[in-house]
């Protein structure tokens, strides 16, 4: 088990969306969230309280957690410097990078000679199976957006709260870094051998009971060609009974590709739901996501309205306003 609470690394970090592994944590476990870390140069900032290593251990903090997810997950030799001075201060490392720590043999050989741990989280610890598209008892339900990092797994978890204060049965089933480390269980989809990434979707989201829904946490987007497969695998090995499509709208183009242009909600839900009905004929999508974190509250509430209307289906950002209206979407079917 890692051990709680965190310190949050966000390290050189670009920009603000570079940090959403710290930043999913801070949202969604707060009170696992001591403070952060930040080296010179970071653009990211969750407004917690910038601490050493000294300070956060004093606080309490126990795993000094890389929140942050980069192109290729990589760990850059300047936040080495910072991961060794953290095992030697007492904290285990967690990360959710492709770049295992356990790879690292300075790092390891730093953790051992501490008593430290590493953990991986972006590791397969089950022999999945492969798909085998068989239909399954309870339901569920896929966020699927027009591109990375538009608030898939925010969409996902915000579902969960609402269906459980409705007193609906429901779990949240992670696939990435963040939701996992959120929750403490899940698939870490995009480090799945291919063959198998359909059937560890099928593995996380088994039999239930007939008024369960499983609420899967999308990944990727089929618009972006660097990950258009893992979306695929949560498409068909989720065979989702709903999909809730989400988008954010201030961007101008697909994130890491200048040259590719973000489909419009219409052409998502042209292409998503041939690609769903090869899993499940019946699938339906019931409601708009919308991420409104660059709006102001007029404007959210104009462009909420302008789709809503345009898409026939309640529209809603559900970390902003609650997703009380997407959890009565799936109530309804």
């Amino acid at each position: 088990m890692i051990k709680t609470p965190y310190l949050l690394f966000l390290g050189d970090a670009p920009d603000q969306l570079a940090a959403k592994v710290a930043q999913g944590i801070k949202d969604w476990r707060p009170e696992n969230a001591v403070g952060q870390f930040r080296m010179e140069g970071c653009k990211a900032d969750l407004g917690l309280t910038d601490m050493t290593l000294a300070e956060a251990k004093a606080a309490g903090a126990e795993t000094l957690v890389i929140g942050v997810a980069n192109r290729g997950g990589v760990i850059s030799q300047a936040w080495k410097k910072v991961l060794v001075a953290a095992l030697e201060e007492g904290f285990d490392l967690a990360s959710g990078l492709h770049n295992l720590l356990r790879n690292e043999p300075d790092l390891v050989a730093v953790a051992e000679a501490c008593g430290r741990s590493l953990h991986d989280v972006r590791v397969p610890e089950v022999q999945y199976p492969i798909a085998n598209g068989e239909k399954r008892r309870g339901k569920r339900v896929l966020a699927v957006g027009t591109d990375c990092s538009v608030g898939k797994m925010y969409t996902a978890l915000a579902l969960d709260n609402s269906m459980r204060a409705k007193g609906l049965k429901s779990t949240f089933r992670a696939t990435g870094q963040t939701g996992i480390l959120i929750t403490g269980n899940g698939v870490p989809l995009d480090a799945v051998i291919a063959d198998f990434m359909a059937g560890s979707i099928e593995w996380l989201t088994p039999d239930n009971d007939d008024d369960h829904w499983d609420i899967i946490e999308g990944q990727g987007s089929l618009f972006h060609v660097s990950y258009s497969g893992v979306t695929l695998a949560l498409v068909h090995g989720g065979q989702a009974d709903a999909l809730i499509l989400c988008h954010e709208p201030t961007r101008t183009h697909l994130r890491g590709l200048p040259g590719y242009a973000v489909p419009t909600l219409q052409q998502l839900a042209d292409l998503v739901l041939p690609l769903a009905r090869v899993a499940n004929p019946d699938v339906k999508i019931v409601g708009i996501s919308v991420n409104t974190q660059h709006m102001g509250d007029a404007e959210a509430e104009a462009y909420l309205a302008q789709v809503e209307a345009e898409m026939g289906l309640p529209a809603v950002d559900p970390y902003r306003h609650s997703a009380d209206r997407l959890a009565d979407a799936l109530a309804a079917l």
